[in-house]
């Protein structure tokens, strides 16, 4: 008798609810002050979060393959890719994903670029087998440039001698140990673009500034830097590439507020534009191995163009049968055209999660040829967005994309999360917006993704807008009128409304949670700067000076002073909402520093802030584990603040 009232009383009084089952960790990841994850939650999200990309690095001479990146593990892996909607064959197995890779004029040999850690000190390799094989000091940061056209060669930039400057190299990867430093310089920007023809001359980039780039012409043999542009000149050249017979073309935005593809003399350094559009940048373009066409992309409102021009003549034919998408950037050649005239590229957009498209350069003739899985969910259910424009503070227009619940499935008035990209000269653009298609889709929340001034593809004149520490505050005035506007919005709840943001975004998810904290309901801060002086002194040598002529130098007593006054963790007390920190353990460019003094004022204060921290991860989440777990713990937030929910 007394075991079973023993027993009834436990039932009624200590064991009313089994215990939730919860996904643990992984490994890497330091979990403070944050929700625990159900496993209910992880199978709810697991379809969204299996959709892969496509990304299209070159073609192959010897068999008119394919070589794309793509992932079915956990990090992207190099496969190949036969014939449009073959096999994708997996020829790289590594744990760390696969940053880029260039493919030799004849196809035999493969050059890698990989970190370790998320670390950026990027090492090249050749590929042979299926395993990496060293080619560089496995300590430095090295940026690959280009192959010569024998095949012989390749152009790099490496950090070696003294981490900071950005040296020009030249080896032969089929001869480990054959690296040769050609020429020292000064400063973390430069890098090799192209080779000449017959090898002998390598064009160089010295990028001081998305507003200016100085271009040089490389003696190969002798180390000795030509230079080409005027070095004062605030004069942007990103891209410059050689054309069979010698001619230098580039896009520059020379007397334009736009970039323009043209021609430069390489004796004068005068630019000639030769593309026809009066508004929107030339984003890449790429030289037919017999200089007959150009094929190139414009950036009209975010939304990629590929065009195809006679260079004889100039005439442009326009492609049409791509996707309304944006075209994949690679740290290479974006767009490669074969030794057999097709145009290779990769393209993404709502509705396609990225994927590689050839281009027949004759009848224009468009082929798919991966067609990248979405978890089995159906990706033409996924929003379009809408383009908004408002006036800010000042007068100036600034735009942004609104992603809505459907109102059939989701009646009435919706909450919304602002998230604000980085850069912060990127751009938001009608991508493939990955696992955010949950909250839209399933939990009915609205995403807003606006670019402030200071965003790239809407001139020189608006990239500017918020440079130096005097100026940095309008971008988050901006954000003021996009919370008016949208509050106005009948199917939107403006008492219901949120902010994320990563890298520079992550700033202004700070600033913004400061400045307009009473309008918000919670903020989801990513690899964020917190004090604009320290993350200056800390972050890598060799990208310092680039963004001090962003930001501000904070060796300047006045710049100092008034990067402290703008620095979010000055004002971190007015903090009122609650906030989750996510934080890469091995971050080169936002240390994870930057997020340690934060959460420490923010608890000295009362406040509330959870933090996930990535122990093996860089400034971008790309492993599997970590990129799915942080993406449960943001919607743990979100649930618990925009919805209501219950949330342990």
């Amino acid at each position: 008798m007394h075991i079973r009232l023993s027993l009834a009383l436990a039932l009624m009084l200590g064991a009313a609810a089994p215990a939730v089952a919860a996904v643990k960790p992984p490994a890497a990841v330091v979990a403070d002050g944050l929700p625990s994850v159900p496993e209910s939650l992880a199978d709810a999200t697991r379809p969204y979060l299996q959709a892969r990309r496509a990304a299209f690095l070159g073609w192959n001479a010897a068999d008119r393959s394919m070589l794309i990146k793509t992932r079915f593990g956990a990090t992207e892996q190099l496969h190949i890719v036969q014939a449009p909607y073959g096999d994708r064959r997996q020829v790289s197995f590594e744990d760390e994903p696969i940053m880029f890779a260039a493919l030799s004029p004849d196809g035999a040999t493969t050059v890698v670029q990989k970190d370790v850690g998320g670390g950026e000190f990027y090492q090249l390799y050749t590929l042979k087998d299926g395993r990496l094989h060293l080619l560089t000091d496995g300590k430095s940061r090295n940026w690959f440039g280009a192959w010569s056209p024998d095949g012989k060669l390749i152009g790099y930039a490496s950090s070696r001698r003294n981490g900071a400057d950005m040296d020009l190299y030249v080896a032969d990867p089929t001869k480990p140990g054959s690296e040769r430093l050609v020429a020292q310089v000064t400063g973390g920007g430069w890098s090799i673009s192209d080779f000449s023809e017959d090898g002998r001359t390598a064009l160089v980039s010295n990028r001081t500034s998305i507003n200016q780039t100085i271009l040089y012409e490389l003696d190969v043999a002798s180390g000795k830097l030509t230079r080409i542009t005027d070095a004062k000149a605030q004069v942007a050249y990103p891209g410059a590439r050689y054309a069979p017979d010698g001619t230098v073309w580039t896009t520059s935005d020379k007397d334009s507020d736009f970039l323009r593809l043209g021609k430069l003399d390489r004796k004068t350094g005068r630019f000639t534009p030769v593309s026809k559009e009066p508004k929107w940048d030339v984003s890449d373009f790429a030289i037919s191995p017999d200089g007959s066409f150009i094929a190139y992309a414009i950036n009209e409102a975010g939304v990629t163009r590929l065009r195809v021009m006679n260079t004889a003549t100039g005439a442009t034919r326009n492609v049409d049968g791509l996707p309304a998408g944006v075209l994949q950037w690679s740290i290479g050649d974006t767009i490669q055209i074969a030794p057999w005239g097709d145009i290779g590229l990769s393209l993404s957009s709502a509705r396609v999660p990225g994927d590689a498209f050839s281009i027949d350069p004759k009848t224009l003739t468009v082929t798919r040829w991966t067609r990248s899985e979405s978890g089995g969910l159906d990706p033409e259910k996924n929003v379009e967005p809408k383009l908004i424009e408002v006036k800010s503070f000042d007068g100036e227009t600034v735009s942004g994309f609104l992603y809505r619940p459907d109102p059939a499935k989701f009646p009435g008035k919706r909450p919304l999360v602002m998230d604000i990209h980085g850069g912060p000269e990127g751009q938001v653009r009608p991508d493939f917006i990955g696992s955010w298609n949950y909250l839209i889709n399933e939990l009915g929340v609205a995403v807003f993704m606006p670019n402030v001034r200071g965003s790239s593809g809407f001139g020189k004149r608006f990239v500017n807008l918020d440079n130096g520490p005097f100026k940095r505050e309008d971008s988050v005035k901006d954000i003021g009128p996009f919370y008016d506007a949208l509050a106005q919005d009948p199917a939107l709840d403006a008492s219901r409304f949120g902010v994320s943001g990563l890298s520079y975004g992550g700033y202004m998810c700070y600033a913004v949670a400061i400045r307009y904290g009473d309008r918000l309901k919670g903020a989801s801060c990513t690899v964020a700067i917190s004090n604009f002086v320290t993350f200056l002194e800390n972050t890598q040598a060799y990208r310092r000076d680039l963004r001090r002529v962003e930001y501000g130098d904070e060796r300047d007593p006045k710049q100092r002073a008034k990067l402290q006054e703008i620095s979010p963790l000055t004002s971190i007390d007015r903090v009122k909402i609650p906030m989750l920190v996510a934080t890469g353990g091995n971050d080169p460019r936002v240390p994870p520093s930057e997020a340690d003094q934060v959460i420490k004022a923010i608890r000295s204060h009362g406040g509330t802030v959870g933090h996930m921290l990535a122990t093996n991860e860089g400034h971008i989440f790309q492993k599997k584990e970590n990129e799915d777990y942080h993406f449960w713990t943001v919607l743990q937030f979100w649930r618990k603040n925009l919805l209501g929910e219950t949330v342990e």
